[in-house]
């Protein structure tokens, strides 16, 4: 019980990001905040890693690494962000929460065209279900609302590719690859967000952004992978499942936010959605050659069977082990916002 309560606590935390950005865009542009976010989404882990002793240095990855470390910091880490916040100052708070439902739709359809992994009925299903409430919201925001839908689906869709890189990279753990995006992204945004425009913002406004980086960002992260790893990668994520709503909530809540006809259909059919899709999983194939490599990984996947005393079977953990020639299936759910705790099977 103790674990679901960190899952949802989790979404939670992940999910009152939105309401709380919308009411921080009034004083902050989207570049200043997106910086903000992101960097106190590193601060929030750097405390962490510290005190695991695992925050290793990116330059010391190869070169297929560094690459997909790149492309997860450009899409996900400036370009995601951007797009959502752009697309948060143009409708409701609300309607944005549910459009990120759209994370889960592009990391899945990404997946089956670009990543070898495969959608099946259920997965399809979930996609058109998604995208019809998806419609009904844009439709109830009129042409605001068709734009900032188009930006949040952009946003959805950098996040879903940042999604499958950050779940490749052998070296760091998901946690840190997150550190590194937000240190890097977020120096970026802010830099170009003060350049662009004069700083108006004072020091409480600044601290709050922070805070909300490191605790929706960063604290959020840490709990998800704590939770999902005693609960199950595919239970975590169907609580996790939860976070827009908990956006949706706190909006109409906190920020007295209407809630329109409309926006309970799509609510419903976004709840039908997730449940098709994440009742399926997926898979790709991915082949290790004989070799002596760092990555993340569980002693009980069935193909890490080395062993050590220091970690229990069932606990992730990164460290330098050998592999003889493998070749297996990535069997994972599609992740809101690079959470990328997958089980291995052995492939047939």
């Amino acid at each position: 019980m103790f674990f679901i309560v960190l899952a949802i606590l989790s979404a939670l935390l992940f999910g009152a990001a939105t309401p709380i950005s919308k009411a921080l865009l009034s004083i902050l542009t989207p570049f200043q905040l997106a910086g903000l976010l992101y960097l106190g989404a590193a601060a929030g882990l750097l405390p962490v890693l510290v005190a695991q002793r695992s925050l290793r240095p990116i330059w010391r990855l190869d070169r297929a690494n560094r690459i997909r470390l790149l492309g997860a910091v450009i899409l996900g880490g400036i370009c995601g962000p951007l797009a959502l916040l752009f697309g948060l100052r143009m409708a409701a708070a609300a309607s944005v929460a549910m459009w990120l439902n759209l994370e889960l739709v592009a990391t899945a359809l990404l997946g089956h065209f670009f990543f070898r992994d495969h959608l099946g009925r259920y997965g399809w299903l979930a996609s058109a279900g998604a995208l019809a409430a998806s419609a009904l919201l844009s439709w109830d925001g009129g042409m605001a609302g068709v734009g900032a839908g188009c930006l949040v689906g952009l946003a959805c869709i950098c996040w879903g590719f940042d999604n499958h890189f950050t779940a490749l990279i052998d070296g760091i753990t998901p946690s840190e690859s997150t550190f590194w995006k937000g240190l890097i992204a977020g120096s970026v945004n802010l830099a170009v967000g003060t350049w662009l425009s004069s700083y108006q913002a004072g020091g409480e406004v600044t601290l709050q952004a922070l805070i909300v980086g490191a605790l929706s960002y960063g604290a959020s992260i840490v709990l998800y992978i704590t939770a999902a790893q005693h609960i199950g990668a595919t239970r975590g994520q169907i609580f996790f499942s939860s976070a827009p709503f908990w956006g949706v909530g706190l909006a109409v809540l906190l920020f007295g936010e209407s809630f329109s006809a409309l926006q309970l259909i799509a609510a419903v059919l976004l709840i039908v959605a997730l449940a098709l899709l994440t009742s399926e999983g997926h898979k790709h194939s991915h082949e290790h050659a004989e070799n002596d490599h760092e990555h993340w990984h569980r002693h009980s996947d069935g193909h890490h069977e080395h062993v050590h005393t220091k970690y229990p079977s069932w606990l992730g953990h990164s460290h330098v082990h050998s592999h003889d020639r493998l070749h297996h299936t990535h069997a994972h759910w599609p992740d809101l916002h690079h959470r990328h705790l997958h089980e291995e099977k052995v492939g047939e």
